[in-house]
């Protein structure tokens, strides 16, 4: 295991809460675009974070007022007009990566939304655990508006397994932008909250995440992966061998003799 208490990123902001790390993009001038070098880097970061034992929870944050704007159209989107086809299908798997690293990081993500949440931003909030949002978020993904189709970086995929299949292809045939309320009211956030609140109501969530379980935790975002892909009955054998494992933790019986001792369990993450 490792320690990334002492991160120290070169393209985006991280902070630490106790076990909570919380993410910000740091162009807020420029509504906080992701950079060849930015989207890198938060894979590295997010591949990093299955083997940090002094990180729980993470907190993907805005940023004066915005979330992310997506690909910088000078720094990434311009650049990719003179690719080749190598080239530019290494740039999509390394997106995509992005994608599979949060899925695949084994911590809690939640999204904390405010402003201009679109294209890779969208996909990033798309792609964490839970996700609030202020009554100023405004969500799109655009990619058929810059004349490319609505399957990156997995959301043909996983869009419809939040909002359902008609709400999805809505989004992404026409790219037009979700308001907060619609997204509450279709499941894509969780819930709305007040500007002022977001980001102390953010890490107040991650905080409680950190607490634990932490392994029953990991367990439970592994499996909500795995399951895409399994009949129910495969399902429910893979559940009932997960539930197994998550019973020979301390934390297992730290839960059972704080409920007989009538007290709250401190759990410690084995």
């Amino acid at each position: 295991m490792t320690s990334m208490s002492k991160f120290n990123p070169r393209h985006f902001n991280w902070t630490m809460d106790g076990a909570v790390a919380i993410i910000t993009l740091d162009r807020p001038e420029r509504k906080n675009p992701l950079t060849f070098e930015s989207y890198a880097e938060l894979r590295d970061c997010f591949r990093e974070l299955v083997y940090a034992d002094d990180v729980d929870a993470v907190v993907f944050g805005s940023n004066g007022g915005n979330f992310c704007s997506g690909g910088d159209v000078h720094d990434i989107i311009g650049p990719l007009l003179s690719m080749s086809m190598k080239e530019l299908l290494a740039f999509t798997r390394m997106t995509g990566d992005l994608v599979k690293a949060m899925i695949g990081c084994g911590k809690p993500v939640i999204a904390s939304v405010d402003g201009v949440c679109v294209g890779a931003g969208a996909i990033v909030a798309m792609a964490s655990d839970m996700r609030l949002a202020t009554p100023e978020a405004k969500t799109a993904f655009l990619f058929t508006r810059v004349g490319l189709a609505g399957c990156d970086m997995g959301a043909c995929a996983i869009l419809p397994r939040i909002i359902g299949q008609g709400r999805a292809s809505e989004l992404l045939y026409t790219g037009r932008t979700m308001s907060a309320e619609e997204g509450e009211r279709w499941g894509f956030f969780n819930r709305i909250v007040e500007t002022s609140d977001l980001q102390a109501t953010s890490v107040t969530l991650a905080q409680k995440l950190a607490a634990g379980p932490t392994f029953g935790h990991m367990m439970t975002k592994t499996m909500l992966k795995q399951e895409w892909s399994m009949s129910i009955e495969e399902a429910i054998e893979s559940e009932a061998q997960a539930q197994a494992i998550c019973m020979q933790t301390v934390d297992f019986k730290r839960a059972y003799d704080a409920f007989v001792a009538k007290q709250k369990p401190v759990f410690e993450g084995n």
